[in-house]
């Protein structure tokens, strides 16, 4: 399945079905980090039990300090 992840198109790896398990997988820890479906804001609590689907558009944000 071709998702994309901040404008990067990547294959998911097969038993990679939820947006945890692709995050993990990614190197996304979610520390300090915001994910967005389709611009839609996943809270955190539900990353491991939403799915992945085809075509999928997910945009991760980090949060850095800095001054």
């Amino acid at each position: 399945m071709d998702v994309e992840i901040n404008g990067r198109h990547i294959q998911v790896a097969e038993g990679h079905t939820t947006l945890g398990q692709l995050l993990a997988a990614e190197g996304f820890n979610g520390i300090g980090q915001a994910v967005a479906v389709h611009n839609r804001v996943v809270p955190k609590v539900e990353w491991e039990n939403f799915p992945l689907t085809e075509g999928m558009k997910i945009t991760v944000i980090r949060a850095i300090c800095g001054g």
